[in-house]
């Protein structure tokens, strides 16, 4: 079930429930009124502060406290209006209370409650101290009270231990996780970093000495020099990913400089602009800033055959715009594959409430354009 259907159920049945004590009240209250002349003001009081101890139950879950002691002291009034009617529901309020956490002040509050009820007792009409005590037991029994703090410290303990185990679940869950990853990454290390290291190296020397010998480097031996390049390239970045447990810090707008400069080491004529760089980032866009760049750089290496790329982060206020361009070979009106880079950049930002525009350059290229809202802080 949805939260917000969840809710509204929870409202309705709260609801019903204070309505249903305010009417079993007010019915019992009726049946003991004093006589069959006309109802007085003191009983109409009664009347009022019995239906306001039972309605105000619909908010024992939002507000504990100020209930418990709306409901002790209705029970208190309509016990000094006359009325001879259990407290039923400053025991509703009880156990929300205890079930809430705040067992010391329900201690505090009952134990007042229980001193002073009988003088209301005993203000309520010409009745002996013994009578008071009687009329004052009748309306909040001593067994009642502990019962409906004990209902509700048994279900506060339930709730609490099944979101405990709740809790353990999920890092038992991240453990293995975590775990696992860092098997795979082993295993990836071992059985690929070494071998693709031995032929990046042997194509290097290979070229390197067929061009220092004059002679024409085989494009077969190129392609192995450039594979050979990107594959361990690619295999670094998964084996970090891999191993990233979360307690790195996380890389942000300080570190898009880095990614321009490799982008420059592996020569692409890279320029980076950053405007405004004195206002706060919020964390979320602050990284989602550094995914969009280092994917759109990093597209541009493997796909654009670009010579020159140009980053620009505008740091505004309202929002942090990022806008990448390159003059590849995209051509002017042709669709984008979709590949999952670009899919990853756009859950990114639709997740931070921004959006997206990836597409091909009119004059040429191609251009990636993001724009991340910034929560304004009062």
């Amino acid at each position: 079930m949805r939260t917000g259907e969840s809710g509204v159920r929870t409202l309705v049945m709260d609801g019903a429930i204070a309505v249903g004590v305010a009417a079993a009240l007010l019915i019992t209250g009726v049946s003991r009124a004093s006589g069959d002349g006309p109802v007085t003001g003191r009983e109409l009081l009664g009347y009022a502060l019995l239906a306001t101890g039972g309605l105000a139950l619909a908010a024992r879950r939002r507000a504990p406290v100020p209930v418990l002691a709306v409901t002790g002291l209705c029970a208190l009034g309509h016990q000094a209006c006359g009325f001879d009617v259990p407290a039923v529901a400053y025991l509703f309020g009880v156990y929300a209370a205890v079930r809430a956490g705040h067992r010391i002040a329900t201690a505090a509050a009952s134990l007042g409650l229980l001193a002073v009820l009988p003088l209301a007792a005993l203000a309520s009409g010409p009745y002996d101290t013994g009578e008071a005590f009687a009329r004052a037991r009748g309306a909040l029994e001593l067994a009642w009270l502990i019962a409906a703090a004990a209902a509700g410290e048994a279900l506060r303990q339930a709730e609490r231990r099944a979101d405990e185990a709740e809790r353990t679940r999920e890092e038992t869950a991240r453990r293995r996780a975590d775990e696992e990853r860092l098997h795979i990454a082993r295993e990836l290390h071992d059985s690929l970093t070494h071998q693709i290291s031995v032929i990046k190296v042997q194509a290097e020397v290979a070229v390197h000495v067929a061009r220092r010998r004059g002679e024409q480097v085989p494009e077969a031996l190129l392609a192995i020099q450039t594979a050979g390049r990107e594959a361990s390239r690619e295999l670094r970045a998964t084996l970090e990913a891999l191993r990233d447990d979360g307690t790195a810090p996380p890389r942000g707008l300080d570190d898009v400089p880095e990614l321009v400069a490799r982008a420059r080491d592996m020569g692409l004529d890279a320029s980076l602009t950053i405007e405004g760089g004195e206002h706060d980032v919020p964390a979320a866009v602050d990284r989602t800033v550094y995914r969009i760049v280092q994917e759109s750089l990093t597209n541009i290496a493997r796909h654009a055959d670009a010579a020159t790329a140009s980053v620009r982060i505008d740091c505004r206020p309202d929002a942090v715009a990022v806008r990448v361009d390159d003059d590849g070979r995209a051509a002017p009106h042709s669709a984008p594959t979709p590949g999952v880079g670009l899919l990853g950049m756009r859950e990114r930002v639709t997740a931070l409430g921004g959006s997206l525009r990836a597409a091909p350059r009119a004059t040429g290229g191609f251009s990636v354009h993001a724009e991340l809202p910034v929560e304004q802080t009062p």
